[in-house]
C-alpha cells in the first residue's frame, strides 16, 4: 500500500483545515492539548490526523492508533469517518473505542491475571446499581459510618494491590466487602463500569508484559470530549501509556464540561498538559453554526469564562426571521399543542423531522407520553432516543457494531437496488474476514458471499410479510449465515455471550416495534434508522449531536431551578444545549409550569426575543 510523503499530504474529504489545526495535526513529535469550542469540528480534525498519520507512514504498519470517546456513538462516527478518508488496509489500524470498552476488553482478555479476591468469573454481568442497592448493600453488610457516595467514590477511587494508597480502613474495608458481594453474593457475579475500570488499571500496572505489549501496539492515542474524564480513568491512561513511549492528541472544551457529577476531573486540562508535557492549541472556526447563532453563543461562552476567544462562524445562514428565540405559552396544554403544529409546519416546509431536535433537561419519557400523541395526530413521529429496548438504549443499539452488520443486508433484502448498503455491506464482511485490499482471491470469495448472503435475506423478505413475527428469523439467518463465532471474534465488544446477547435481542425488539405498522420492510428500516422521526433527548444524550435546529422545551424556573451563574456545570449544560444547532435554537416556557430565569434572560437581551405563542411564526 502506497504512502504518502508527510509534505505532499492533503485533507481528505474536506476543502480545508484552519491554520491552528495544520498546526495541531503535524504536531507528531509530542502530545498535544486541543482546545476548540462547539462546531469547531473535533472529530473532524481528529479523523484528518488518523488519516495523516496513517497514510504517511507516520503510524506505520503493524501499529494502531487508539481513540478513546465517551460515547459509543461519538466512537462510531469517528471511525466511520477514517474508513472514509483511508484505504481499508489502513482503517483497520483505527481502533475507535469508548472509554469503557477499552477497559472492558482488558478485562477479558487478561482475566486470569487478576488477583483471585477480585477475579470475576467469565460470565459476569454489568451493574449499574442505584442509590437503593448500595443502601441496601450497605445494609446487609452492617455498615453503618459511610454513605452511598463515600461508597461509590471508594469504588471507583481505590486502585487495587497499591498498598502504598492511603486510605482510611473503614473504607477499605467497605470496599473489600463490596467487591465480595458482587462477585460472590448473588448466583449471578456482577461488575459495575468503575469496578471494570480498576481491574484494567491494575492489569496494566501489575503486569510488565501486558503494559509492554500495550503501550507498543498504540504508539498514538487520542482523547476525544477530553473535559469529562475522570480521575479513575486518567489513572488507566497513565498506567497504560507514558509518555516516552505514547503521544497523546486530547481534544474537547471545559465550557462543556457536564460530567463533574459523575467524577469528570476539574482540572483535567491543566493535569493532562503536565503529565504528558502536551503543546496547547486552540481551534477558533465554528463550521457548525453561522454569525447570528455564533454571536448569541459567546454571550453564554463568556458569562463561563470571560476570557474565551470569540468563535469565527464558517456556517451557512439558510432560514429567514428569528434564530434564537422563547416562545411564551400560557398553559402546557397550548405549549404540546403549539410545539406539535410548529414542527408539522417545518416539516410541510421540508425540514426533515430528523433535522428537528426536541430536548430536555431530564425525564424525556415524560414529555414522550404528552408530545408523542400531539404530533402522531399531524401524522409526524416522535422518538425518544434515550428509550431502552430491552436493556439497550435505542442511541447506543444504532451504533453497534452488530446494527452496522445487520442493516446494510436487510436493506438490500428489502431493496431492489442500493449502491450505499452494498458497499456497507461489503466493508463490513471485509473488516469480519480480516480482509487486504491486495487479496484479491480473498476479495472475490468475499463479494460472492456478500452476494449469497443477499439472496437469501432476499428470498427470506420476499416469502415473509412486514410484520413483527417475522424479525426473529430474518435475523437469525443473518447470523447464521455469517457465523457468530465470526461475528464476535472480530469484535472485543462481543467476547461474552451475554453481550452479544443483549445486543441482538435489542435489535430484534426495535426492528420488531418499527415493523408494527410497517407497509414495507424498507419502511420499518427508515424507522429504525430514525429517518423522518423528530428526535427527543436529554442534554447529555444531544452532547457531540448537530441538528438543523433544536427546541429546548421548558425553559422556566421550575426545569431549570439550579441554573445560576455560580453553577458551571448547568451553564455549561445550556451551552451544549444551545450549540447543537445548525441554524436555529428556540426555548419553550409555559407560565403554568414555572417562572422566568429573569438573569438568564436579561444576559441574552435582545439577542433571544420572548414571543408570545400566538405570534410564532
Amino acid at each position: 500500500m502506497s504512502l504518502v510523503r508527510p509534505e505532499d499530504w492533503v485533507p481528505q474529504g474536506i476543502e480545508e483545515l484552519e491554520d491552528r489545526a495544520w498546526e495541531a495535526l503535524r504536531e507528531t513529535d509530542r502530545s498535544v492539548c486541543v482546545t476548540a469550542g462547539a462546531g469547531a469540528g473535533k472529530t473532524e480534525f481528529l479523523a484528518q490526523k488518523a488519516s495523516y498519520l496513517l497514510q504517511t507512514g507516520l503510524c506505520p504498519a503493524p501499529k494502531r492508533i487508539l481513540a478513546i470517546s465517551f460515547k459509543r456513538d461519538a466512537a462510531e462516527t469517528l471511525s466511520a469517518r477514517v474508513r472514509k478518508r483511508c484505504p481499508e488496509g489502513q482503517a483497520r489500524r483505527f481502533v475507535s473505542l469508548t472509554f469503557d470498552a477499552f477497559a472492558k476488553g482488558l478485562v477479558d482478555q487478561f482475566r486470569m491475571a487478576v488477583p483471585a479476591l477480585y477475579r470475576p468469573p467469565a460470565n459476569y454481568e454489568i451493574a449499574f446499581p442505584t442509590n437503593d442497592a448500595l443502601n441496601d448493600f450497605l445494609r446487609r453488610a452492617g455498615i453503618h459510618n459511610i454513605n452511598t457516595q463515600q461508597l461509590t467514590r471508594t469504588i471507583a477511587g481505590v486502585r487495587i494491590g497499591d498498598p502504598n494508597q492511603n486510605v482510611p480502613e473503614n473504607l477499605r474495608s467497605a470496599f473489600e466487602e463490596y467487591w465480595n458481594d458482587q462477585l460472590n453474593g448473588q448466583p449471578t457475579a456482577y461488575l459495575t463500569f468503575p469496578m471494570i475500570n480498576r481491574l484494567a488499571e491494575y492489569l496494566v500496572r501489575a503486569n510488565p508484559r501486558i503494559h509492554a505489549a500495550i503501550r507498543m501496539t498504540y504508539p498514538v492515542i487520542f482523547l476525544d470530549e477530553f473535559q469529562d474524564t475522570q480521575r479513575a480513568q486518567f489513572e488507566l491512561l497513565t498506567s497504560a501509556f507514558d509518555k516516552d513511549h505514547n503521544t497523546f492528541t486530547a481534544v474537547g472544551d471545559d465550557k462543556q464540561r457536564i460530567m463533574g457529577w459523575a467524577g469528570a476531573m476539574p482540572n483535567g486540562f491543566e493535569v493532562y498538559t503536565q503529565e504528558f508535557d502536551a503543546r496547547p492549541i486552540s481551534l477558533l472556526l465554528n463550521w457548525r453554526s453561522h454569525t447570528d447563532l455564533v454571536a448569541i453563543q459567546h454571550i453564554v461562552a463568556q458569562s463561563i469564562d470571560p476570557n474565551v476567544e470569540h468563535a469565527v462562524a464558517r456556517g451557512e445562514k439558510a432560514v429567514d426571521g428569528d434564530v434564537c428565540a422563547i416562545w411564551d405559552f400560557g398553559s402546557e396544554e397550548e405549549e404540546i399543542k403549539g410545539l406539535a403544529g410548529w414542527i408539522s409546519e417545518q416539516v410541510d416546509d421540508g425540514v426533515p423531522a430528523h433535522e428537528l431536535a426536541v430536548l430536555v433537561r431530564n425525564h424525556p419519557e415524560r414529555l414522550e407520553k404528552e408530545l408523542g400523541p400531539a404530533l402522531a395526530e399531524l401524522g409526524v413521529p416522535l422518538r425518544n432516543v434515550a428509550r431502552n429496548v430491552g436493556s439497550i438504549a435505542i442511541q447506543d443499539l444504532l451504533a453497534e457494531e452488530l446494527s452496522e452488520i445487520l442493516l446494510p443486508l436487510l436493506r438490500l433484502g428489502a431493496e431492489k437496488r442500493n449502491p450505499a448498503a452494498w458497499a456497507s455491506a461489503q466493508e463490513q464482511l471485509r473488516r469480519l474476514e480480516a480482509l487486504s485490499l491486495d487479496d484479491d482471491l480473498g476479495l472475490q470469495r468475499s463479494a460472492a458471499r456478500t452476494e449469497a448472503l443477499v439472496k437469501s435475506i432476499r428470498a427470506y423478505i420476499a416469502s415473509h410479510d412486514p410484520e413483527a413475527s417475522n424479525v426473529v428469523g430474518a435475523v437469525a439467518l443473518l447470523i447464521e449465515e455469517i457465523g457468530e463465532t465470526v461475528i464476535r471474534r472480530a469484535t472485543p465488544s462481543y467476547t461474552r455471550n451475554a453481550d452479544f446477547a443483549r445486543v441482538a435481542e435489542g435489535f430484534k425488539l426495535l426492528l420488531s416495534e418499527c415493523l408494527g405498522d410497517a407497509d414495507s420492510w424498507s419502511e420499518a428500516l427508515d424507522r429504525f434508522e430514525g429517518r423522518n422521526q423528530v428526535p427527543l433527548m436529554t442534554i447529555h444524550k444531544s452532547k457531540g449531536m448537530e441538528f438543523h435546529t433544536i427546541v429546548f422545551f421548558g425553559l422556566d424556573s421550575n426545569s431549570w431551578w439550579s441554573l445560576t451563574p455560580n453553577r458551571p456545570e448547568e451553564m455549561n449544560s445550556f451551552f451544549v444545549a444551545l450549540t447543537r444547532a445548525k441554524q436555529r435554537a428556540f426555548f419553550t416556557n409555559c407560565s403554568d409550569r414555572g417562572g422566568r430565569i429573569a438573569w438568564l434572560e436579561n444576559l441574552l437581551g435582545a439577542h433571544v426575543p420572548r414571543i408570545a405563542s400566538e405570534d410564532i411564526a
